[in-house]
């Protein structure tokens, strides 16, 4: 059992944040359906920002909406050692997934307050702006914009199937902030999460010390083709984008298959065309592909493959295709020292620990190219996530949420 000279948060009052956030953009039954800059994810803002100015945090928001909420330091002039995670949900989301990550923080400065703890360090807990990418491509744009790795003008110009685009969302719901959207100092960056992967549950490990993510390439494709009726036409006359896009998404899945047996994956993940009716060739289509494995070397030739494939999809329905964009993650990007810090607090608290890597996209990715990061894993039921039957329970997230609070303290405290 953990030993009694360490500070431990109160379970039932990070659940019952958990439970208000599950009452807002319900999804399926048991899930979440809160696409960023929705008017749920608004309600979820309002109410994060809420409970921090009811913990006496001082809260800004920056251009991309990404919202820091900052706990003073006996020093306050010192970089601030930072929480967080996301808010937004997948269309079919679960009610854990980035939010335990978020509401973990809040904990953690609520605990300090029940305990009249003053770190030397200030604290601050952030929401990162459409980390999903579910409503607007890519993912993490709000931790991108905020490291420098996208251009503000550019994040806020991303557009969701509708035409809004993050900038006109963003004033919409009233989190288009007035601070800069990008870095000030951070002296390190702690993410919890839950895993999303089975290994901690199968194991039966409470904790999670992430020591780096699969490296990871993900590409937006459009292709361009003519319309054309789909009777009279000749085959070897048409250019059919549609046709481009599934053939990219079909060697998409080959890759990943071919990779398989060494932990590789790679996601056929989304195809739209125009007019994508009956008795038309499709004359525009975009897909969106990923591949990542666990190798660096191996996910660098599966990205490879996978940019010839873009060119090969083309010449086989005679159409264009370009890449318009294009996201890289992942590797031993964590810093060594806040790991061993993860490892240690873990241990001394009597957990069963594990070191992992991460498989999924996170905002700490990015985070870590502008200071120390690390992430804690709890564990969740069968590794089911993005899905409205994603579950975790009290004992899965205690463990973690113990070591934050720990972990955080003793950075904080230097």
């Amino acid at each position: 059992m953990p030993g009694t000279d360490k500070l431990r948060i109160d379970i039932e009052r990070f659940w019952s944040t958990i439970e208000r956030s599950a009452e807002i953009g319900p999804g399926r039954p048991g899930g979440l359906s809160r696409l960023a800059l929705t008017d749920a994810d608004r309600q979820m803002r309002d109410q994060f920002v809420t409970w921090c100015r009811e913990a006496g945090l001082a809260v800004r928001i920056d251009g991309i909406g990404n919202i820091f909420a900052r706990r003073a330091g006996t020093d306050d002039t010192l970089p601030p050692v930072v929480m967080g995670s996301h808010l937004d949900t997948q269309i079919n989301g679960g009610r854990f997934d980035g939010i335990a990550g978020v509401l973990g923080g809040l904990e953690v400065c609520r605990t300090l307050d029940v305990l009249g703890h003053h770190t030397h360090r200030p604290i601050e807990i952030v929401n990162w702006t459409n980390e999903e990418g579910a409503r607007f491509s890519p993912p993490m744009v709000g931790s991108g914009c905020f490291v420098g790795t996208y251009a503000l003008d550019w994040a806020q110009g991303r557009r969701d199937d509708d035409g809004q685009s993050i900038g006109e969302e963003l004033a919409r719901i009233g989190y288009l902030g007035e601070m800069e959207a990008e870095p000030h100092a951070f002296d390190a960056y702690f993410e919890f999460h839950i895993e999303q992967g089975y290994y901690l549950d199968r194991d039966g490990m409470q904790v999670g010390v992430v020591t780096g993510g699969f490296p990871s390439t993900g590409m937006l494709v459009e292709f361009k083709g003519e319309t054309a009726h789909t009777g009279p036409w000749p085959m070897e006359r048409r250019r059919n984008a549609l046709l481009a896009g599934a053939r990219l998404l079909v060697e998409t899945d080959e890759i990943g298959w071919a990779y398989a047996s060494g932990g590789g994956k790679a996601t056929a993940a989304r195809l739209i065309a125009w007019p994508n009716k009956p008795g038309i060739l499709s004359d525009w289509a975009q897909a969106v592909c990923d591949v990542r494995h666990p190798d660096p070397e191996t996910a660098l030739a599966m990205a490879e493959r996978l940019r010839r494939a873009v060119g090969e999809a083309a010449a086989r329905s005679g159409c264009t295709a370009e890449i318009l964009d294009t996201w890289n993650w992942g590797g031993r990007i964590f810093s060594e020292e806040l790991i061993g810090s993860v490892r240690e607090t873990s241990l001394g608290l009597g957990y069963r620990t594990q070191d992992i890597l991460s498989q999924a996209g996170h905002d700490a990715y990015f985070v870590a190219r502008h200071a120390p990061t690390t992430m804690i894993f709890a564990p969740c039921k069968g590794g089911i996530t993005h899905n409205n039957a994603e579950l975790c329970t009290r004992e899965d997230l205690e463990p973690g949420l113990n070591v934050l609070l720990n972990a955080v303290v003793a950075r904080a405290d230097r």
